[in-house]
């Protein structure tokens, strides 16, 4: 049986939603989509099953709140540096900074991103492509920005962003939280291998 804790009736709605899906983000990471049930859940939350049923309607559900909470905040960390008119080469850092960072924030978001979109139910995954379609196209367009005033040579500005997302998406499979290198550390290598390439100058 679950052990209530008194702090709880204190949290908004909002706030116990967020708390639901940060659990169960963390939960689907350890122990694998398929396998996490809402008993589980509901134990790693502490609230008994009724109630957790009374924030979300099914673990579909959950899954979807985890992808919109995930691209939103990629989708909002992008667009206030865009406001900011940082410039191409500062901004295509922190892109890369974002995936690599939220790996240790975030890490159970990061998994259940890329690993289980298809498991969505079908309008929520129009929803979240429709959205991951924006944040593509937002990243081709810094890159064609770059271009135009010369802070990168021409290329496609498509085939550009995949590079970046290809070099950090996959990261979360390898990188360990004990590594010699922090997640910044590797996101600025990795900008270094992207602005300058790999080959020798000489």
């Amino acid at each position: 049986m679950p052990t209530k804790d008194p702090r709880r009736r204190h949290l908004t709605l909002t706030e116990r939603r967020h708390e639901i899906v940060t659990t169960a983000a963390e939960l689907f990471d350890r122990s694998g989509y398929a396998n996490a049930t809402m008993d589980d859940l509901a134990q790693a939350v502490g609230i008994a099953k009724p109630t957790l049923y009374h924030y979300f309607g099914s673990k579909e559900e959950i899954l979807a709140s985890i992808h919109e909470e995930f691209i939103d905040l990629l989708l909002g960390r992008h667009r206030r540096r865009r406001q900011a008119q940082l410039p191409p080469e500062q901004q295509l850092l922190e892109v890369m900074i974002d995936v690599l960072e939220l790996m240790q924030t975030h890490r159970g978001h990061v998994r259940v991103f890329f690993e289980h979109h298809r498991e969505l139910p079908a309008a929520e995954r129009d929803s979240i492509r429709r959205k991951r379609d924006e944040y593509e196209a937002q990243v081709a367009e810094l890159i064609e920005q770059g271009a135009a005033d010369g802070s990168f040579r021409a290329v496609d500005p498509r085939l550009g962003a995949l590079a970046v997302f290809g070099m950090c998406n996959w990261a979360y499979q390898w990188y360990r939280s004990d590594a010699s290198l922090e997640p910044r550390q590797i996101a600025y290598q990795f900008w270094d291998m992207v602005l300058r390439g790999i080959r020798s100058s000489t």
